[in-house]
């Protein structure tokens, strides 16, 4: 059976392999799970999902082929009338009230008295204190008061429902998911290029080990200074105007690049860079710096990130004096080619959806200006993104 089951891990994309399988029959073997759904669900996911953002297509395929859950219509749909539960009638209890209402005795006695429930309702209820609905006492609905009850549908407002009936829904973890800190971290990661600089302070066991034997025995320490990631990287953040809805995204993304990498530049520019960026938005106008500077000052082995949505009017890239905000000698091409010409390695990513792009001529322009390294801002873009620049 978990044969089959691995074939249609499979098809639904999530990378597994011939060891995750045998780590999960070895769990089995060992009785890590026996005889409860939900325990090997959770060692199913722990052998065979190596990586959090494929949970989602995990959660699909195993319910596909154990369940059918993705088959199954809304549980609802057949017990409970939808108008049942519009909350348009809601309650207000006192503290008096509250202490007033008892509980039924526990999961077992509420289950038991939901399935008469079930039995005996006919019609909708609110503000009531038996029946399925909303907005009363009742143990049984939403938006109501009990101090131990089954929550059907709403969302939770006491906290304190001991079981909740609702669909089965995860939080989507899959490639396209927009980045955390936690994520953008672990992506930036990649970008490495270990140096060991500065003072001796860190043990080198093996030299230790290796010079101690040659000492005759005599302990022989042996310091190396600490290894960081010396990965050079200058960042250009786009900011104003139809980047304003990625202000957090960028903000994580600063945080996490500030983080992993020991040398980072950034600046600051508005929709294409031209003959200045800055790095204080208050001032931009009287504390620029000028990009001819940068491309004097910063070495060939650095690394280029681009961050924008490439959205604006075309002659921003292609014409002189095209700039909105001011008087631009030269083409904002004019300066992406002389980025491109200075450091080897560049890329642009965007934050706006990737399916946006094609409607966009000037998101056009610029990906072919960078040779067509433009990478959606999600985890899987990110990656493939820093994969470039390692090279």
């Amino acid at each position: 059976m978990l044969v089959d089951f691995f074939y249609t891990l499979r098809k639904a994309q999530v990378p597994v392999s011939i060891h995750e399988l045998l780590a999960l029959l070895e769990a089995l073997d060992n009785h890590l799970a026996f005889a409860d759904w939900d325990d090997f669900y959770l060692l199913a996911r722990t052998c065979m999902v190596k990586d959090e953002k494929y949970f989602d297509r995990f959660d699909l395929a195993f319910g596909h082929y154990f369940k059918g859950l993705a088959e199954l219509p809304d549980p609802f749909d057949n017990l409970i009338p939808e108008d049942w539960l519009d909350a348009d009638f809601i309650r207000n209890l006192s503290d008096e009230d509250k202490a007033e209402i008892e509980k039924l005795g526990g999961l077992d006695k509420l289950m038991e008295t939901l399935a008469k429930r079930f039995e005996e309702q006919q019609e909708r209820h609110a503000g009531g204190n038996k029946w399925i609905g909303t907005g009363g006492t009742s143990p049984f609905g939403h938006s109501g008061y009990n101090p131990e009850g089954v929550r059907i549908g709403g969302e939770s407002k006491h906290k304190q429902a001991v079981k909740v009936w609702e669909k089965r829904q995860f939080r989507d973890l899959d490639d396209n998911v927009e980045l955390g800190t936690r994520n953008l971290k672990v992506a930036l990661r990649k970008l490495r290029k270990f140096a060991r600089t500065g003072s001796a302070d860190e043990l080198d066991l093996d030299d230790t080990i290796r010079s101690t034997a040659n000492n005759a025995g005599y302990l022989d320490l042996k310091m190396v200074p600490e290894r960081h990631n010396a990965a050079k990287v200058l960042i250009f953040f786009d900011v104003g105007g139809s980047m304003d809805p990625y202000i957090q995204q960028c903000e994580q993304l600063f945080s996490a690049a500030r983080t992993e990498f020991k040398h980072l530049e950034y600046f600051y520019f508005h929709n294409c860079v031209y003959e200045r960026v800055w790095k204080d938005n208050k001032r931009r106008w009287h504390e620029h710096i000028d990009t001819f500077d940068l491309l004097h000052t910063y070495g060939r082995d650095y690394r280029v990130i681009f961050v924008g949505d490439a959205a604006m009017a075309p002659y921003e890239v292609t014409e002189r004096f095209g700039s909105v905000e001011h008087r631009n000698p030269e083409a904002g091409e004019v300066w992406l080619r002389r980025i491109m010409d200075t450091w080897d390695k560049a890329i642009w990513l965007n934050p706006n959806h990737q399916r946006y792009w094609d409607y966009t001529a000037s998101t056009q322009m610029i990906k072919n200006i960078l040779d067509q390294k433009m990478f959606p801002l999600t985890l899987e873009g990110l990656e493939n993104g820093i994969r470039y620049l390692s090279k």
